[in-house]
């Protein structure tokens, strides 16, 4: 049964881009409706979102800023600004309690 193999676009089926919207379109705008509302709470609860914002909070705007600039891969693009590039591992997970989910700017290498 060797053979080449499928591509995704072959195991799917061609799908126009009206196609893709049609899909997809009420999933992802869900998904900003969601991202929009998590910053107004942030900023109801006295989060300085503007002036000095958590980092999370800064790579959060930094990806839309992304997904906004029209240029290609988003998806690769916004999972690097949330991605811990630091070189070393650390010594000990004491303390550790939760995931960060972006890496401090003081912390990238």
């Amino acid at each position: 049964m060797g053979g080449a193999k499928m591509t995704t676009k072959q195991a799917c089926g061609e799908q126009t881009c009206q196609q893709v919207v049609d899909r997809y379109f009420l999933e992802h705008r869900a998904k900003l409706i969601d991202i929009a509302a998590f910053l107004d709470r942030v900023d109801r609860a006295g989060g300085a979102i503007v002036d000095k914002p958590d980092y999370r909070i800064a790579a959060l705007f930094e990806a839309l800023n992304v997904l906004s600039d029209g240029r290609p891969n988003s998806a690769a693009r916004v999972l690097t600004i949330f991605s811990d590039m630091t070189a070393g591992l650390p010594q000990s997970a004491e303390g550790v309690k939760r995931a960060e989910g972006a890496a401090k700017a003081e912390e990238v290498v």
